[in-house]
């Protein structure tokens, strides 16, 4: 994944101590019903499309830019489907540690090709959801949420 500047900026003066990034997911759906994956340069996992907002950027935009960028589709963000802080700690093959809070969108294609359109993924793919390739538990729930018109899914509050 390829690291946005002010990241790059933050990380010179705080070294590889955690830190809590925004992050956006895009489970995009095309007219057939299949579901947009890229192979993952990073890990070599299929996962759903995402990334990190650029300061100011609103997190829809970031969704639609995002997979612009690594697969070369155009999208519109119809909704959120869940918001959730990332429960584990990435630590990068360079030491830097994060976790992420992630606001999941259930996008539209409308147009492009899906490709491999920069040096984030490996494949770029359109899947049928009874096909899927083996995904983690974050792309699972996402791509499940996103077919569901319940609400938006959040971890309820216990209280204080």
């Amino acid at each position: 994944m390829a690291t946005p500047d002010f990241i790059r900026d933050i990380r010179a003066v705080a070294g590889h101590q955690l830190l809590l990034l925004p992050g956006v997911s895009a489970i995009v759906f095309d007219d057939d019903g299949r579901v947009l994956l890229g192979r993952r340069a990073d890990t070599g996992q299929w996962s759903t499309i995402g990334g990190i907002p650029e300061p100011g950027e609103e997190p829809a935009h970031t969704a639609v830019r995002e997979v612009y960028e690594e697969t070369g589709v155009r999208c519109v963000a119809e909704r959120v489907v869940l918001v959730e802080a990332g429960h584990s700690t990435v630590t990068y093959p360079n030491g830097d540690q994060c976790q992420f809070m992630d606001i999941a969108f259930r996008c539209r294609a409308i147009g492009g090709e899906a490709r491999v359109n920069d040096d984030e993924s490996l494949e770029v793919g359109w899947f049928a959801l009874d096909a899927l390739p083996q995904l983690s538990e974050f792309a699972l729930f996402r791509i499940k949420q996103a077919q569901s018109e319940g609400p938006t899914w959040f971890q309820p509050s216990t209280g204080l």
